[in-house]
């Protein structure tokens, strides 16, 4: 597993000359990333010691070069791939359990499903999938791709399915790559495509989508389950409370790793809030029900859903 030094190494080594830091007078953590509520950004451009123009995004609240996000990213999960399941647990106080039992019962697969599940390295939906279609239709046709940009995140999976009726089977199945480019995803070949707390760390939100557009079937559905903007303000206080001081806290004594878990908390924040995401959804060629989005948990969480048409 590569190490949290190295990590901080790489961002050290371009910050002066490429980054533009959020500053505050917060703690230190991973290159600096400081404790401070901002609101999204539009990405913007800088120039690099080479006199070209790098664009900018963000990675939790420090502004980078767009070519660094992934193996930032990568990192990241690279240092919390062994705990991530368990500190799912507690960053939201073990409720992620029902919001994913919840998701698969709303996605409702019938028999013989195939499902794309991107961002899913552990197998923790894939793994509801399969149950809830044997389980439901009694149905062991159905088939889920487990797709992961992270090595590390996808052993975590295959261990896990190793121990279950599911190995060695045409059912499960693990592939590595990036969801802004499924390039071994044919067109039309996917009845379903899930995605669960993943898309806010991508850098291009609106390929992904595209993509996600492309590989369904007509008549398919893409689901997304997602941290998301709490607009009660007391209770906006509170998450935002146990969000900056707990959970980075949590991450230090059960993973030994503040840093990536200050990462994951503000690229919640970065993330676009219901409305916004929901439109993003339907400009991506999708049609959405209602509102296009259910809040769970006062919006901590929300399940988003589009069908192809």
């Amino acid at each position: 597993m590569a190490s949290r030094t190295a990590l901080k190494q790489l961002l050290n080594r371009r910050a002066v000359a490429t980054w533009t830091p959020v500053r505050s007078a917060g703690f230190s953590t991973m290159a600096k990333v400081l404790h401070q509520h901002q609101p999204p950004r539009t990405p913007n451009t800088s120039q690099d010691p080479s006199g070209t123009q790098s664009t900018q995004t963000h990675f939790g609240f420090q502004n980078i070069p767009e070519d660094m996000k992934e193996t930032l990213v990568r990192q990241v999960f690279a240092n919390v791939a062994t705990k991530y399941d368990i500190m799912n647990d507690v960053m939201s106080g073990g409720i992620h359990r029902l919001w994913k039992d919840h998701f698969i019962r709303t996605l409702a697969p019938t028999s013989g499903t195939k499902l794309l599940d991107v961002a899913g390295g552990t197998g923790d939906i894939a793994m509801r999938f399969l149950d809830y279609c044997k389980e439901t239709h009694g149905d062991n046709t159905a088939q889920v791709t487990v797709f992961d940009i992270n090595p590390n995140m996808l052993e975590v999976g295959k261990e896990r399915f190793s121990k279950t009726p599911y190995h060695n089977t045409s059912q499960v199945s693990f592939m590595e790559g990036n969801a802004e480019k499924l390039e071994h995803i044919p067109d039309n070949s996917m009845d379903a495509y899930t995605i669960a707390f993943g898309i806010r760390n991508v850098t291009h939100i609106d390929r992904v989508l595209k993509e996600a557009y492309r590989i369904l079937k007509p008549g398919g559905r893409f689901m997304c389950l997602e941290f998301s903007k709490v607009e009660n303000p007391l209770i906006s206080k509170v998450y935002d409370v146990f969000s900056f001081e707990v959970i980075p806290t949590m991450g230090h004594i059960i993973a030994n790793d503040r840093d990536s878990y200050q990462y994951l908390v503000e690229s919640i924040r970065k993330f676009p809030p219901q409305k916004e995401f929901a439109k993003m959804i339907k400009d991506a060629g999708f049609t959405i029900m209602g509102q296009g989005y259910e809040d769970l948990t006062f919006g901590v969480a929300a399940i988003h859903s589009g069908f192809k048409l």
